[in-house]
């Protein structure tokens, strides 16, 4: 399927800062990301809550918190975050609206040079992501910037509801829908201009994090029952994978001191609200870096054992806040890196303080 050049190898993950019209612009604008992501999106948004659906920075030794859901909110040491966040409020629609307005403010390119594209988050049933694609592809005409799809299969705070891309039954129900509809796309393009070469919309995965052996084999079977399923002569339809999500089952608490002063008699609560009264939520940023690069190298070397899935790229996503986090994410096998957690904390400037280390090879 058709690979996804993202140049420079640096963009936003799906995250709550990429959420408005003003953010994606900001980031599409910035010299030094070579893609864009949206937040994940559904047919309809999702209902967001402000009192239940939060996120926090905090220091990963002493756990202190920032305070509640604020941007770029924290000391310099609170490098992880945690969230009880859901998907985007904004529904698909209103993002391939703002990629048009943003695809009208651009400029004619020079020889050699090409626009940067932008992978839009998706979630939902497998009706609702096929439709979702449907829109996509559409709107591709519409715009001068490649597009392609992240299907978010791993958010771990919608409760439930668990991840499919921990079921490879589940998994290979998206995928196989995927590809009936690629399929259908590519049918009359080859019967009106069979010399043509085939054009889609590129399809990507976002996997949580995987811990043993298993969870990585079922993904990689799905990926390899999709390739035999109708139409067959086609491959399996996944030209990216996102590895990885926030990790789940995830608790913060900040303690109480009683009146007296007695700390020896502090309680706790949580740290941040959550739509089940738990505060739990999904932990993401420093912590996370060590299990990210392990996700990345892990599904780099399996992909590698089957020559059906060798071309699938990968955009590593966990802890990456500076140079060196980029290069270690490189380093295991990823032909792109996602920042999270940093542009939250860092804003925009995340991004030329990555480029401006280390020379960063393409």
């Amino acid at each position: 399927m058709r690979a996804l050049t993202i140049s420079p190898p640096l963009l936003n993950s799906s995250n709550p800062w990429c959420t408005s019209l003003a953010q994606l612009q900001e980031l599409y604008d910035c010299p030094h990301t070579g893609a864009v992501t949206t937040r994940t999106s559904l047919l309809d948004g999702f209902p967001h809550d402000p009192s239940v659906h939060q996120f926090a920075f905090f220091n990963p030794r002493s756990l202190s918190a920032s305070e509640t859901s604020k941007d770029m909110g924290g000391t310099p040491d609170q490098t992880s975050s945690l969230n009880t966040l859901g998907y985007s409020p904004t529904p698909i629609q209103e993002y391939l609206d703002y990629i048009k307005t943003i695809s009208d403010g651009l400029k004619d390119l020079n020889d050699g040079e090409h626009y940067k594209p932008f992978v839009i988050s998706v979630t939902g049933s497998e009706e609702d992501v096929v439709e979702c694609y449907k829109l996509i592809s559409a709107h591709q005409k519409h715009v001068r910037m490649v597009l392609a799809m992240e299907v978010n299969l791993s958010c771990p705070n919608i409760v439930g509801k668990p991840p499919p891309a921990y079921s490879s039954t589940s998994l290979l129900s998206y995928l196989t829908a995927l590809k009936a509809e690629i399929g259908k796309q590519l049918e009359p393009l080859q019967q009106t201009h069979p010399h043509e070469g085939r054009v889609h919309v590129p399809i990507g995965i976002k996997t949580p994090p995987y811990t043993y052996h298993d969870q990585f084999q079922a993904m990689v079977d799905a990926l390899l029952e999709s390739a035999k399923a109708e139409p067959k002569h086609l491959p399996c339809p996944v030209s990216f994978i996102t590895a990885m999500n926030t990790l789940g089952s995830s608790l913060l608490l900040t303690p109480q001191v009683p009146d007296e002063g007695d700390a020896a008699q502090s309680t706790f609560k949580a740290t941040i609200k959550s739509a089940n009264d738990t505060g739990i939520g999904g932990l993401a940023g420093t912590p996370l870096h060590p299990l990210a690069l392990g996700n990345v190298y892990t599904i780099k070397g399996m992909l590698f054992q089957h020559d059906i899935l060798s071309g699938i790229q990968i955009i590593g996503v966990g802890g990456v806040e500076d140079v060196h986090g980029f290069n270690r994410m490189r380093a295991v096998g990823a032909a792109a890196v996602g920042v999270g957690t940093a542009l939250g904390r860092k804003g925009i400037d995340i991004f030329a303080e990555i480029a401006k280390g280390p020379e960063v090879k393409t």
